[in-house]
């Protein structure tokens, strides 16, 4: 049991409402960021608790803030907490909130856990993650909740959405004028998914290369013969062809 889910086990202060899986993955991505001077930003405050509780894990230097549309979470702040008040849905209050906080080192949307919320949220406030930061979204199983929009591979729910960071991380391989290297190429270092989380670790990429080093075992004299360019040319046109329908690909 890590100190986090300790805090959890122990808390009689303000409410921690938590799915019991999530305190490991939230040990891995957070803990290097333990005792330091950091920002981080909670979208969803509900009654306080899991800001005290980043606050007793991340030390006295940790700089922490929260948003939610509850005007009477403002009461909730303290030493080193501020809260704004807004809808993480709204572009022009997220945007405000940019102007008034420094880069954040960590960010986690726990907040109206809707398509729209954690969308909106992802394209307004992962640029104002730092380099070397986190982006932590929570709750994705409402993404197969029918209430929330969700539901099995369905247009327009989170999880669809974010299987497009899976493209973009590996866009510096693309061939294919629909998948363009972009902002997300450049700045997301890795993608991890748990049970209802997303976390993205980020960091500026810069073209991915490759090195050979030591001495070949033998020579591959199939790769220099004229018949093999021959197939291998064959094979990449139909590939090519197949691909622009999106059509499975033919093994060679």
């Amino acid at each position: 049991m890590n100190d986090l889910e300790t805090y959890f086990r122990e808390n009689k202060g303000r409410l921690i409402h938590k799915w019991i899986h999530y305190f490991d993955a939230y040990d891995r991505h957070f803990s290097r960021f333990r005792d330091k001077e950091i920002t981080i930003l909670e979208i969803g405050v509900s009654q306080g608790g899991s800001l005290q509780m980043w606050k007793d894990y991340f030390g006295p230097k940790a700089k922490i803030y929260g948003i939610d549309v509850n005007p009477q979470c403002k009461e909730l702040e303290e030493e080193n907490i501020k809260i704004f008040i807004g809808s993480q849905s709204d572009k022009k209050f997220l945007r405000e909130v940019k102007k008034s906080i420094p880069k954040v080192d960590i960010l986690i949307d726990d907040g109206g856990h809707t398509m729209q919320q954690q969308i909106v949220t992802f394209e307004e406030m992962f640029e104002h993650v730092k380099d070397n930061g986190v982006f932590l979204c929570e709750d994705l199983h409402t993404s197969y909740w029918l209430k929330y929009g969700g539901g099995h591979k369905r247009k327009g729910t989170f999880i669809e959405y974010s299987k497009n960071f899976i493209d973009a991380l590996n866009a510096h391989h693309s061939t294919q004028n629909s998948l363009q290297v972009d902002y997300l190429t450049k700045n997301i270092d890795s993608i991890h998914y748990y049970d209802s989380i997303l976390v993205l670790e980020k960091k500026k990429r810069k073209t991915p290369y490759h090195e050979k080093t030591g001495t070949p075992s033998f020579k591959l004299e199939h790769n220099r013969s004229k018949l093999y360019r021959v197939k291998d040319n064959f094979h990449r046109g139909i590939n090519s062809l197949l691909a622009k329908f999106r059509v499975k690909g033919y093994d060679y």
